[in-house]
């Protein structure tokens, strides 16, 4: 039988990243924004606080159990920006072009070597709204800035994100490749796994 899950975010990239994901685990994955749910305001100062706030509201507007990742690109020359703030970066509303510009500007005389970065994601599950022990399962993905963007896949900063294990970037990656590898992935294959003991 097919479990609802809210997912509290109305992003069209993640839902499909989720759903595809969890499919064979039995999850129906379905946007806050399908069933009427604002989105939480992310007050936090970590991932998994902004995972969690967004989790619960989703939970109590619904009624179902709800899911919510918090994820974001931490870049070392920036001191870990754009880190929580990675999806506004560039300000309100959300805009994945101005997001990477402005990265682009923040790191235009840094070195090759030195544009070390990782997206990092944390992912939890609540049951209800008050659910006093959430599963979470945290993960990260290293790679590099780019100069420049390459690739038409993905969404937010993949195009900028190089993955020294596969000689590309985030957004030249097959869809099914990024799922096994990326934070997202990999986070929730730790999910899985927590859902699964």
């Amino acid at each position: 039988m097919t479990q609802r899950l809210v997912l509290a975010s109305s992003n069209a990239g993640k839902l499909r990243e989720f759903n595809s994901l969890l499919a064979d685990f039995g999850f129906e994955v379905i946007r806050q924004a399908d069933l009427g749910v604002s989105d939480a305001e992310e007050t936090g100062l970590s991932f998994v606080e902004n995972a969690l706030l967004k989790a619960r509201h989703a939970s109590q507007v619904t009624g179902f159990a709800a899911l919510a990742d918090d994820s974001g690109l931490v870049v070392d020359a920036l001191n870990g920006q754009p880190g929580i703030y990675s999806a506004r970066f560039a300000g309100q509303p959300t805009n994945d072009t101005a997001n990477n510009a402005k990265l682009l500007a923040a790191l235009k005389d840094v070195p090759t070597e030195q544009r070390t970065a990782r997206f990092r994601c944390c992912i939890v599950l609540v049951r209800h709204p008050t659910d006093p022990v959430p599963l979470i399962a945290e993960a990260s993905w290293e790679g590099q800035i780019l100069t420049e963007l390459q690739g038409q896949q993905g969404f937010g900063y993949d195009p900028l994100f190089y993955v020294p294990s596969h000689h590309c970037s985030a957004a030249e990656l097959a869809a099914s490749e990024k799922n096994r590898i990326s934070h997202r992935g990999q986070a929730l294959q730790r999910l899985r796994a927590l859902l699964a003991a």
